[in-house]
């Protein structure tokens, strides 16, 4: 039995194992077959592993000093498959980085320098830069606190996080087609790529109020190959070719906000409907919100506070803040609050 030095963690409303790089093969093939084992993929239920048998519970975040002369730290997001032997390092995880700046802390990769202290971290995945600043009282990261988030129950310290250059992750371009209004598969939606590549689609063009529970969504079976299918037409879109076994584009409905937000969504981690709602898909669904001529634009009342951008979800609110140093879209740069929390600390065990 190898065992493996790992911390299991909860970053905003996902739940990850954080490993250190240094503790795992640099072959990529080999490191993939390893995570696979300590994750237990290949069961509905991870029997034989640590991952949770759920898109939110089965990622991982390998974590190493960056080479980066702006961060301070590298992180790699894998998001794990459950039944089949796929590790995709192609998305990102805001939720899961929520996390990474106090285990980067605790494992002395970067200096505590007061009663807070800021995390650079490279997102490996996309090349991109994200600042974490932490509770870190007496010199210990904190990871009680007052802050609340919606579908975490209770409270813990704030992190907070800017997305420094989030626009074009993956695709290169804020709007990856050219266009704010593509019409696919006789639909409107409006294609982004701000944080994570997303396809915005009124709910109500699918038939669909959006304010359906998950279970109604995802048992409509009719329902879900259509968005399926939109899916993978506008992967073909924006450049990312067949996403077939990809999470991204993330597809998202859209519909009137009901308890004074901004808007309301339903997420989709593709083919899952998300209880919540991810860090990087809020940044896309904020971004849409302000942008004019986008899907979201006939369900705004006025104009948007870009300081408290409110989105409504299945478990209540998500508040994203963007901010433009430049007169270019391409430019706004994310902050939000979220909180993370330490679980279990120790080693993996994997035949």
């Amino acid at each position: 039995m190898k065992q493996i030095p790992c911390v299991l963690m909860r970053g905003g409303t996902s739940k990850g194992v954080f490993l250190l790089a240094d503790d795992l093969p640099t072959n990529i093939q080999q490191r993939d077959e390893l995570i696979l084992g300590i994750m237990g993929s290949g069961h509905p239920l991870q029997i034989d592993g640590i991952g949770g048998g759920s898109p939110q519970t089965s990622k991982v975040a390998i974590i190493s000093p960056s080479t980066h002369p702006d961060a301070d730290v590298d992180y790699l997001f894998a998001q794990v498959s459950i039944t089949e032997p796929i590790v995709d390092t192609a998305p990102n995880c805001g939720n899961i980085l929520c996390a990474v700046g106090p285990f980067s802390l605790e494992k002395g990769l970067v200096p505590i320098t007061g009663d807070v202290t800021t995390v650079r971290i490279r997102n490996v995945n996309t090349n991109t830069f994200i600042n974490a600043t932490i509770q870190t009282p007496n010199g210990k990261v904190q990871y009680e606190g007052n802050t609340t988030i919606a579908s975490v129950p209770g409270h813990a310290a704030p992190v907070a996080l800017t997305f420094l250059n989030a626009s074009g992750t993956k695709t290169g371009k804020l709007l990856p087609t050219g266009n704010v209004i593509d019409v696919i598969d006789g639909v409107e939606v409006t294609c982004l790529d701000m944080a994570t590549p997303v396809v915005l689609i009124d709910a109500s063009q699918l038939n669909k109020t959006g304010y359906e529970t998950a279970d109604q969504l995802e048992h409509d079976l009719e329902f879900m190959q259509r968005l399926e299918t939109i899916r993978l037409l506008a992967g073909e879109a924006i450049g990312l070719g067949d996403v077939t076994h990809k999470v991204i584009p993330k597809p998202i409905l859209v519909s009137p906000a009901l308890h004074g937000g901004t808007i309301n969504v339903r997420y989709f981690m593709p083919h899952k409907c998300h209880g919540a709602l991810a860090v990087t898909g809020a940044i896309a669904i904020a971004t849409g919100a302000i942008l004019p001529g986008t899907v979201i634009e006939p369900y705004l009342h006025g104009a948007v506070d870009m300081q408290k951008i409110a989105i409504e979800h299945l478990s209540g609110k998500f508040e994203v803040a963007l901010h433009n140093q430049t007169n270019a879209p391409e430019g706004l740069q994310a902050s939000i609050i979220r909180t993370a929390r330490k679980l279990f600390e120790g080693n993996v065990f994997v035949p």
